[in-house]
Order: C-alpha cells, then sequence, then structure tokens
C-alpha cells in the first residue's frame, strides 16, 4: 500500500490503535514492513490470503488509517511465487 503524503507519526499512530505495537502482525498476516518514501508511506505485508488481508483491511486499515489523516492508500496486490530469506516466514 502506497499513502501519498503519509508518515512516519501516523503510521505509528495507526499501528498503536490497531493495538499492533508488540511488533507482531494480526491474525492472518505472515510479514509486515514499512517506511517512508519520496511520496510519503509504504506498507509491504504477505498475508495468508486476499481475503484475510481485505477484511483486515476495511475493518482496520481503512477507518484507522483515515481518522490518522491517511489518504485512500493505492493499493497493489499480486501472488507470491517466491521467497527466498534467511529468517523462513511462518505462520504462528
Amino acid at each position: 500500500m502506497d499513502f501519498p503524503g503519509g508518515d512516519t507519526a501516523a503510521y505509528d499512530r495507526v499501528i498503536e490503535r490497531m493495538g499492533l505495537a508488540d511488533g507482531k502482525p494480526p491474525a492472518g498476516a505472515l510479514f509486515h514492513m514499512a517506511g517512508a518514501t519520496d511520496e510519503g508511506f509504504r506498507v509491504v505485508d504477505i498475508w495468508e490470503s486476499v481475503d484475510a488481508y481485505r477484511r483486515f483491511a476495511e475493518r482496520q486499515i481503512g477507518p484507522l488509517s483515515s481518522a490518522e489523516g491517511f489518504p485512500s492508500p493505492r493499493v497493489s496486490i499480486w501472488e507470491i511465487h517466491n521467497t527466498m530469506s534467511t529468517s523462513p516466514l511462518v505462520a504462528a
């Protein structure tokens, strides 16, 4: 998700409001990373399924990010063919 004009402080408030400040992703999410870009703020997640992402986005991401002043994100969804990592991703 790309949030044009978004910033780190607003992201941190959204994470706090979602109850995710402990660093553990929500149920259905396997991996999360986020950071500032030249245009605003980007969030990259790996989810168990598109449906799990969409449910969480509808209930949490949309309302809480909007309440913190984030614009509607540009969302790109694509199916992962392969991953490589020194720390394998596993569902908890």
